[in-house]
């Protein structure tokens, strides 16, 4: 055995020392075989310029004892001095600096963040984007179809992952625990490597085209590495910054008003209402101007203790016919339409379903 193993690397040394290697029964003389790795590598020099790592010096007031006062994401340029990357890798900064894919390090500063998608934009100064990269359509996108990540998993930057597009999940089969990304309706799923620290990079196709901004990963538990890649869609991710850029604020659908889900409820209250299911969003607060107080929508009385008072105020079961579960499917699909859009709730009020047509006006600066 000894001798195979010996004959073995040899025969390895011999096949490097020629500038050969063996793929199954193909021996190539060239670094590149196959049309596939060719494509990977032309799209990885293009776009490497444009990808930086993100170090973020978190708050005081944002850690616990022996917590690493520095947090690493991602980024990429998408403008000559502005940056996209997720917003919860920039959410509790006290400074931000960005280094480019050639070890240059420059200060970077929040110009615009968009939490319900955990986007956020940085600007900087005194560089020019060496490298720009532009928005693919992440809708046309086919089960299979190659992807390429690039980033900064674990501190390590360029890192360079490649993967297929999976699937478009439901956000209610990707659940995350810190209150943000409310308005993503589908994630992007791919077998692409998205570790901690890539967070905010991109993901390409095969045209170099971004498709998706790298958001997390899932894992059978909280030991083993994520498997499963996450990314926020890139057609969503354009919308915003467009909208960022235009307004200062996204522009996704909002009916303005506060809502609980019905199946936290006291199961005596949801019987006084004459419902069965627990299915469905109480709305709870309806603040004047908004598009679901102009629509007539009625809110829920509470006592002086803040509990919930008889009788409750609309409950939704659908919007444009399709059944909700919660205040998460109504966010989401509402959200999924523009200012202007006209939406159609079925409430159930006063024992009786009713239809109400809300439409949706334009989110402004606070």
């Amino acid at each position: 055995m000894k001798a195979a193993r010996a004959l073995a690397l040899a025969a390895l040394l011999t096949a490097a020392a020629t500038g050969a290697y063996v793929t199954g029964r193909v021996t190539a003389q060239k670094a590149l075989v196959t049309n596939d790795e060719i494509n990977t590598v032309e799209v990885t020099q293009k776009a490497l310029q444009a990808v930086v790592r993100v170090d973020v010096r978190l708050r005081k007031d944002a850690l616990q004892p022996g917590d690493d006062p520095n947090e690493t994401g991602s980024g990429f340029f998408y403008k000559k001095d502005l940056i996209v990357t997720n917003y919860h890798v920039i959410q509790y900064q006290e400074s931000i600096s960005v280094v480019l894919y050639n070890g240059r390090r420059v200060p970077a500063r929040i110009e615009g963040v968009d939490r319900d998608i955990d986007i956020a934009v940085l600007r900087v100064s005194g560089v020019t984007a060496p490298k720009t990269l532009a928005f693919g359509q992440s809708a046309r996108l086919i089960p299979g179809q190659k992807l390429i990540t690039i980033g900064t998993p674990l501190k390590i930057q360029n890192f360079v992952s490649t993967g297929v597009f999976s699937v478009l999940a439901s956000a209610r089969d990707v659940p995350r625990g810190d209150n943000l990304a409310q308005e993503v309706g589908q994630y992007l799923i791919t077998t692409a490597s998205i570790q901690q620290g890539n967070s905010g990079g991109p993901i390409l196709d095969s045209r170099g085209a971004v498709v998706g901004v790298a958001d997390a990963n899932a894992a059978p538990n909280a030991v083993v590495p994520g498997v499963i890649g996450i990314a926020l869609p890139g057609d969503l991710v354009k919308q915003s910054l467009d909208d960022l850029e235009k307004i200062g604020v996204p522009q996704r659908g909002t009916l303005g008003v506060t809502l609980v889900d019905l199946d936290t409820l006291d199961p005596a209250l949801r019987n006084l209402a004459g419902l069965s299911s627990s299915e469905g969003a109480l709305v709870d607060e309806v603040p004047a101007g908004t598009a679901g107080a102009r629509a007539g929508l009625r809110g829920s009385l509470r006592n002086s203790r803040g509990q919930l008072l008889s009788p409750l105020g609309d409950i939704i079961v659908a919007v444009n016919g399709q059944r909700v579960q919660s205040s998460f499917d109504v966010v989401r699909l509402v959200a999924a339409k523009r200012p202007g859009q006209t939406i159609t709730l079925r409430v159930w009020r006063n024992k009786k379903a009713v239809d109400v047509k809300v439409t949706l006006l334009k989110r402004t600066l606070q």
